[in-house]
């Protein structure tokens, strides 16, 4: 049985659905970024892929292929939205930071008073 490999525009059209699908859950919530650790992993995955895969072939002249122009316009579209978001990401996970080095050092003076109130018993 013959297995027929998609073309590099079906490829790309599956890496801008991803994206998109990625994209559209960072920005949920109008005015504020929220992104899951595991959903940063999928889009630089998904970035690093489409990245070498776009590199590994030579690039069709415009105009020669029109939805491997569809797609490639989509996904530079999807790339200038990242880095659009990227500085509030940035942000987000700067607060991110902060809060949890504020529980650590909470949960730190907990774990002392702890210690120090079964020193005195």
């Amino acid at each position: 049985m013959t297995t027929i490999s998609p073309s590099p525009a079906e490829n790309l059209r599956d890496t801008n659905r991803r994206l998109g699908s990625w994209l559209e859950t960072i920005v949920a919530v109008p005015g504020r970024i929220t992104i899951a650790p595991e959903c940063m992993a999928a889009l630089l995955s998904e970035l690093l892929r489409a990245g070498s895969d776009l590199r590994s072939q030579p690039m069709p002249p415009k105009g020669i292929d029109p939805a491997w122009d569809q797609e490639l316009d989509t996904y530079r579209q999807n790339v200038e939205r990242l880095r659009d978001l990227l500085p509030s990401i940035h942000s987000h996970l700067l607060a991110e930071r902060a809060r949890i080095e504020s529980q650590r050092a909470r949960v730190r003076a907990a774990s002392e008073w702890v210690r120090a109130a079964r020193q005195t018993l």
